[in-house]
């Protein structure tokens, strides 16, 4: 399944907290013009270290729809980041 959500909180030094909802499929839409030359970038790349383009989409694929329910962290002093992908 495809991830629908990330909210990502941050905590920042002062003891404030900042939550915020991204839907996936309206960001990807946005940035759907990034995203094709992200992937024009990456057959190149693929090109030069001699993968199978094919083969590199379908674990970008299966890394994609693994996603959902993953949850990182990140704590620097008295910041944090915390982003969660339902």
């Amino acid at each position: 399944m495809i991830p629908q959500l990330v909210t990502v909180r941050v905590r920042r030094s002062n003891g404030r907290r900042v939550r915020v909802y991204l839907p996936v499929l309206p960001v990807a839409l946005l940035l759907s013009p990034l995203l094709l030359l992200a992937v024009l970038g990456g057959c190149v790349a693929c090109l030069v270290f001699r993968i199978g383009p094919v083969g590199a989409l379908r674990g970008a694929a299966r890394v994609l729809w693994a996603s959902p329910g993953t949850r990182f962290e990140v704590e620097q002093g008295r910041t944090a980041v915390l982003v969660s992908v339902r």
